[in-house]
């Protein structure tokens, strides 16, 4: 790999944080295809029922690879959030989140970081919506329900030019996580979501890269019932802290009291 550098020619540390569960078909690809791109690798065992974690402790010799487990299930977000903090404590300078599942394209990682090398975003996120080929692989039912959801993003996080918020496929700069109060982020499918907005109240600048569906007919877990429910209900309360944060605590003014009104 080749060393990466900011905008002021300073060597960057590049992790990749992996949650893992239900991911033990793809997590040879997926590594693999990581190595070339990343400096390190932290792999997140969550409880995983198929051993992904011991899978790949006997399987890979990459020193690239460090395994984190967890004893319960947490849920992606905890996952996500356990390899945040590992990666932060090894000096990581950004921190690519990748599925291990196999449907996010590793290819497409400097895609996400060169937005924040060039120090014009402090998180970046794959946008599945931007070009109409891309979708074609996307199933009907997550294209209407993502379509739903970056709506109600939109409200919630006030970032009005995001798409696709659901998108797990990022890139954050460590700054950022550390002004994060990374333990009250939610810990289940909820989290990209819930991220966006934590990130509007530190005011970071978020940006959208166009990145194509990939989809290798693997089923989700995440229940469209559960989520049909649980989403909006947590938007709506996302949406009423970030009003009266943002123009009753932060910055009073004459539209807070036309708001109040």
């Amino acid at each position: 790999m080749v060393p990466i550098q900011n905008s002021f020619g300073d060597e960057l540390l590049i992790a990749a944080v992996v949650p893992c569960f239900r991911t033990r078909r793809h997590i040879s690809d997926v590594l693999r295809d990581l190595t070339d791109q990343v400096d390190r690798i932290y792999l997140v065992d969550d409880a995983c029922p198929e051993q992904t974690g011991i899978f790949v402790t006997k399987t890979t010799t990459d020193p690239k690879v460090t395994i984190l487990f967890h004893e319960k299930n947490s849920g992606v977000g905890g996952a996500i959030c356990t390899g945040y903090k590992r990666a932060i404590a090894d000096g990581a300078d950004i921190i690519v989140k990748v599925d291990g599942d196999g449907q996010m394209d590793a290819s497409r990682i400097p895609n996400l970081l060169e937005p924040i090398l060039l120090g014009e975003a402090d998180y970046s996120k794959g946008n599945r919506f931007y070009g109409i080929i891309g979708l074609k692989g996307m199933p009907w039912p997550r294209l209407l329900g993502n379509s739903l959801l970056s709506l109600l993003s939109k409200f919630s996080s006030g970032y009005w030019n995001i798409l696709d918020p659901t998108n797990g496929f990022t890139a954050i700069h460590a700054d950022a996580i550390h002004q994060l109060a990374i333990d009250d982020l939610d810990t289940r499918f909820f989290f990209e979501s819930d991220l966006l907005y934590h990130l509007n109240r530190i005011r970071a600048v978020v940006v959208d890269i166009p990145i194509p569906a990939r989809y290798l007919g693997e089923s989700s877990s995440l229940q469209i019932r559960k989520v049909s429910i649980d989403f909006p209900i947590k938007h709506a309360v996302n949406l009423f802290k970030r009003i009266y944060y943002s123009y009753f605590i932060r910055n009073l003014n004459i539209a807070s009291l036309e708001l109040f009104a």
